[in-house]
């Protein structure tokens, strides 16, 4: 399942941190990061799949 957040995460990274964690810090703070820049909103959803 794990693989499919990735994807997910690498089109949009709010919806993969969502799947993850729910509306929470990291999910909004991934929306800033997307906003401010595509690459470190990815890079961030990736960390945040991985690491749960």
């Amino acid at each position: 399942m794990d693989v499919v957040r990735i994807l997910i995460a690498i089109l949009l990274p709010p919806l993969g941190v969502f799947l993850q964690v729910g509306i929470g810090l990291h999910f909004w703070l991934n929306i800033l990061l997307t906003l401010c820049g595509y690459i470190p909103g990815i890079i961030h959803a990736i960390w945040v799949i991985i690491r749960k």
